[in-house]
């Protein structure tokens, strides 16, 4: 009898022939199993009749004595063009995976596999990349590859050095691009190859690097940490043209947003383990934590609560993000209160009930502010108050002004007009994006502690062990040398001794580079709990959305738009259309007012509850399609559970009509909001 069928690569179904003579092809396209019918169905509409391991086209046809139709189930829709088989590998004197007597790890990438390869920092994310690149030996494993498979690997720093120019090193290497292709790709990325690599922008090697890849055309693409150093305009870019890619790729990302308009399978690579789910980053942490649940409930029953304990990383993801949901609530509460300070143009006049309680709780005053280079306009004069409190995202394009602005409200650079007035108790920690980490050979504990046991962190003493494991860092690595860290580890290692620092001002230029998503979940967590003010330079429109209460946006043109939310926030902002304003002189009481505009439509009781409630009813909805998703990636629920397969697949198509509806409802209940 057939059992346990998945998912099938039969296309052509010869009826009356044995099932170990049929011709195979493989298919994109999932094979129903009927059970109940005991009939099998093609995506194309094709229905055959299984007896006893023979395909027929009608009840009782068929030949007798063949192969159980089971092996005949392939592992993947289409042949891999890379496949890694009992993969292990050591690593510093220990095994970073496959470690014996196990199986190793196994990794199969299909044609067109859209995958996210997710992982702590130094669990292996960049080595498995360039184990499946083959610029490295595994010490176990057999790697298999499609003949006339071409990899490219777009690295988080590639080497530079011996190059005159960007063209001269995309250039290089045994299989260089063409050199039109390579110009073509640049041409849209706005970068110009004859720069000379030595005066290059981290921004500008990145696109390099990115125009030499994807002019190489090839058949798997492996992306390490590609938003690293891109503006917004560079990133969406970049999802287009993967939108629009026909071969494969993997990529390690920490920019949630990214990886949810692009991916649609994970890898997670953890503690050793490689596992695979058949759903895009939008079901991951869903199906994270379902499977540290698992593992708490295996523990238990097993009492084996010390062994857990060793994985108290692992075990605290899920509170982290249960706290975060509650951070988010407040964060949601703070963007109202300073929306309400901002007039409905969006400028910095701010509106507070007396000008003794604005003045006292202001940090930095920037009064008329500007900046030019030369001809070229950088901040058109520009007032805004920061508050004690604020958390200030600042984005824009490369070359916007982002950097300029942020050195003018700290201080670090004088403005052509206007003065930025900064309170005499403000005390700052900056981190940039061009920070400079620890001496490789200094230990951990000498990072952190001078070599001693104790941190002062803001004033509370704490063990460097204890304080460690408050970043994510297995206590255990105190004594190991700094040399030793992922690149990875290392931010991570800078950020836990710069937020020990005492400071009522944290100002952070790209501060998520190179981070994993635990440590961004991670220090959102710490910027909800730092009690001073926040400015961050950010291109990660997730982390803004979820950290920041007020947004600058520069359009490049030197205008500054306040906006009270996140990077979504001013992205709306600048979708809807500004209706141009009717030519008057100064709204003085002595004018005669010009005709009263009309009345704006006010809401009914169902649009103000419909207004209200929405968001909430838009998050669940998200939920809802992220858990679908992750069940549907299970290979066996057809086979086990085909109406509950259909009937979870039927819920997500409803569960996204209804939030696109909601969404639609809502914007237009917005709008009707701010016009009144």
């Amino acid at each position: 009898m057939v059992k346990q069928v998945t998912r099938l690569a039969v296309l052509v179904l010869v009826p009356g022939t044995p099932l170990d003579n049929l011709k195979l092809l493989y298919t994109t396209g999932r094979t129903r199993l009927n059970r109940a019918a005991n009939t099998l169905e093609t995506a194309g509409g094709v229905r055959r009749t299984i007896k006893d391991g023979v395909v027929s086209d009608a009840p009782g046809r068929g030949v007798a004595g063949s192969p159980p139709l089971a092996y005949l189930a392939p592992p993947m829709a289409q042949p891999p063009i890379l496949s890694w088989e009992g993969l292990g590998l050591q690593q510093g004197g220990r095994w970073l995976f496959g470690a014996p007597p196990g199986a190793g790890i196994d990794l199969h990438v299909g044609p067109r596999d859209r995958l996210a390869l997710i992982g702590r920092n130094g669990a292996g994310k960049t080595t498995l990349f360039r184990l499946i690149d083959d610029r490295i030996e595994a010490d176990r494993g057999i790697r298999k590859i499609r003949p006339g498979t071409r990899i490219v690997l777009l690295e988080q720093d590639p080497d530079l050095t011996g190059h005159a120019t960007l063209m001269d090193w995309a250039l290089a290497g045994a299989h260089p691009p063409a050199v039109h292709e390579v110009e073509a790709i640049a041409g849209q990325l706005g970068i110009a190859m004859s720069r000379g690599c030595e005066g290059a922008s981290g921004g500008e090697r990145r696109r390099a690097a990115i125009a030499r890849a994807l002019a190489q055309d090839p058949d798997l693409l492996l992306l390490d940490e590609p938003t690293n150093h891109l503006d917004l305009a560079a990133i969406e870019w970049l999802e287009d043209w993967l939108t629009r890619y026909k071969g494969a790729f993997l990529v390690i990302s920490h920019d949630r947003t990214f990886l949810k308009r692009l991916t649609k399978a994970t890898l997670w690579l953890d503690r050793g383990r490689l596992r695979r789910k058949e759903v895009g980053f939008g079901g991951y942490e869903a199906w994270e934590e379902a499977v540290y649940a698992e593992e708490a409930r295996a523990a238990e029953k097993l009492d084996a609560r010390l062994k857990l304990e060793a994985h108290w990383l692992e075990r605290g993801v899920t509170a982290r993000r249960k706290r975060n949901q509650g951070r988010l609530e407040k964060l949601w509460q703070m963007r109202a209160q300073r929306a309400a300070m901002i007039s409905g143009a969006g400028t910095a006049k701010l509106k507070l009930a007396t000008e003794a309680e604005f003045k006292s709780r202001s940090v930095i005053v920037a009064e008329g502010i500007s900046k030019a280079y030369g001809a070229r306009t950088i901040v058109k004069p520009f007032t805004l108050r920061i508050q004690r409190g604020d958390r200030i995202g600042i984005v824009g394009a490369n070359g916007a002004g982002k950097t300029t602005l942020l050195k003018m409200l700290t201080g670090e650079l004088a403005p052509d007009s206007g003065m930025v007035t900064i309170a005499k108790t403000l005390t700052g920690v900056t981190i940039d994006q061009q920070r400079s980490l620890m001496s490789t050979d200094r230990t951990v504990r000498q990072v952190l502690a001078e070599g001693g046991d104790w941190i002062d962190v803001r004033g509370i003493r704490k063990h460097v062990q204890g304080y460690l494991k408050d970043f994510l860092f297995d206590p255990g690595i105190v004594d190991m040398k700094v040399g030793v860290l992922s690149g990875g580890e290392k931010s991570r290692l800078l950020l836990a001794r710069e937020f020990a620092k005492a400071s009522n001002l944290l100002v952070l230029d790209e501060p998520t580079n190179d981070l994993d998503l635990e440590t961004l979940d991670l220090l959102q967590e710490v910027i909800a709990d730092y009690e001073g003010t926040v400015l961050i330079v950010s291109h990660d429109r997730d982390f803004l959305d979820r950290t920041v209460t007020l947004t600058l946006g520069l359009d490049g043109s030197g205008t500054v738009d306040v906006v009270a939310g996140g990077y979504e926030d001013w992205a709306a902002k600048r979708r809807k259309p500004v209706a141009p304003r009717p030519p008057s002189a100064r709204a003085e009481s002595a004018q005669a007012p010009a005709s009263p505009p009309a009345r704006a439509a006010r809401l009914t009781y169902k649009d103000q509850r419909d207004y209200e409630l929405l968001p909430a009813r838009i998050e669940e909805l998200e939920a809802a399609i992220a858990r679908g998703e992750a069940l549907l990636g299970d290979p066996e629920l057809f086979a086990r559970d085909p109406g509950r397969f259909a009937a979870i697949g039927k819920g997500i198509e409803t569960a996204r009509a209804e939030k696109h509806a909601a969404e639609e409802r809502w914007l237009a209940l917005a709008e009707l909001v701010e016009s009144a």
